[in-house]
């Protein structure tokens, strides 16, 4: 089977608008997340990871008219750029996979002088297609949380299937009043920075981001990562609690190990989703026992972005793949004490360690989960 590379990568956040910025903020221990005043939320307000839209704008106009875009297509164009910028595809030939779960659903409560339209994910596709000029129909993956996850997988296995060479794959979602009221309803915003894995986790924080990554086959020089294998299984347990046996995420990782042709003893390291709800840490802290995972070292990001909802799975995988390429682990910023029923291995400081494979999960709403297995080669 052919290898399928995970190669340049962008993130867009409040803590960069770059991969290597990120990483750089993250290991300085910053965080992304920041109280926002909000008198129709109990505690006034809420803690939630947020792009600054001047300064987005003002990076924007590098690339073109921040006016005549939303703020969501700012950010997904200029990941999107800085991925393109350093190869030489042929847009012809490259396909364009677009992941969000509300794209510009902010538009329905504050047009800005767009039409309403723009907030259907199909518009949102066609401008990224256009503004760069993609020949192939876009391909739109929306499935909850998983999302951007799942449209790494997706441009797996079309090139596997021999129907590209080349895939950009971009995702984004912003914090909406939509999504932190719906957040609000489910009382899973937490009152302070977002706490997963730990006893006194409250819930989440919300974050925004958008991520976009080259997915290819062709191989280059230098050390790469590739993803070996992945699976994606519905719990149907309930539209928004998970499964509290961890069985979709348990049967996603072990399809996923399969396809891998590697046990849960050849894993280095865990990046999980972990969004510190009290039910999603404890099912995923069930599944990782189940798959004899306890003893992988395990961290979430959510501490510094929050959840990032569409974006999360992309901006995460990309994270993990420098963890492999750097032998680095990066905390779980915000642990304090475990907090779920099984053992796990909570990575809380930055280590230095030779890391060879990884597994990334990621869950959702609607009992959508997620497993991909990355790989490190070492290429002359």
């Amino acid at each position: 089977m052919m290898d399928i590379l995970l190669q340049e990568d962008s993130i867009i956040s409040p803590l960069g608008f770059s991969t290597s910025e990120n990483i750089k903020a993250m290991k300085a221990g910053n965080s992304g997340l920041q109280f926002h005043e909000n008198l129709r939320f109990q505690n006034g307000g809420f803690y939630a990871g947020i792009i600054e839209a001047a300064l987005l704008a003002d990076n924007f106009s590098i690339i073109g008219d921040a006016t005549k875009f939303t703020k969501l297509e700012q950010m997904m164009l200029l990941a999107t750029q800085s991925v393109l910028n350093n190869n030489q595809l042929d847009l012809s030939e490259t396909a364009l996979i677009i992941s969000s779960t509300k794209g510009n659903i902010d538009l329905f409560g504050n047009p800005q002088n767009f039409s309403k339209d723009r907030a259907k994910l199909n518009s949102l596709a066609k401008i990224i297609q256009e503004f760069f000029g993609f020949k192939l129909k876009p391909i739109i993956v929306s499935n909850a949380c998983i999302s951007g996850g799942l449209a790494v997988a997706i441009s797996k296995r079309f090139i596997q299937a021999g129907k590209f060479n080349n895939a950009i794959v971009v995702a984004g979602d912003l914090v909406s009043d939509f999504v932190t009221s719906g957040f609000q309803s489910f009382q899973a915003l937490s009152a302070t920075p977002c706490k997963p894995f730990s006893k006194n986790r409250d819930g989440i924080s919300l974050g925004e981001a958008a991520a976009a990554i080259l997915v290819s086959n062709n191989k280059r020089e230098g050390d790469s990562v590739s993803l070996i294998g992945d699976a994606s299984t519905n719990d149907a347990n309930h539209i928004s609690a998970p499964s509290r046996t961890g069985e979709g995420l348990y049967k996603s990782i072990q399809q996923a190990l399969k396809e891998s042709k590697l046990s849960a003893s050849e894993m280095d390291y865990l990046s999980a989703h972990g969004t510190a709800t009290i039910f999603n840490d404890e099912m995923e802290a069930v599944a990782f026992n189940r798959a004899a995972l306890a003893h992988v070292p395990v961290n979430s990001f959510k501490g510094f972005y929050g959840h990032t909802l569409g974006a999360s799975a992309l901006l995460e995988t990309i994270l993990t793949k420098h963890s492999l390429l750097n032998n680095e682990l990066y905390p779980s910023l915000n642990f304090e004490e475990l907090g779920v029923s099984k053992p796990l291995n909570i990575i809380q400081k930055i280590e230095k360690k030779e890391l060879k494979t990884a597994l990334k999960t990621a869950s959702g709403f609607g009992g959508c989960n997620l497993a991909m297995i990355l790989k490190k080669s070492f290429n002359g």
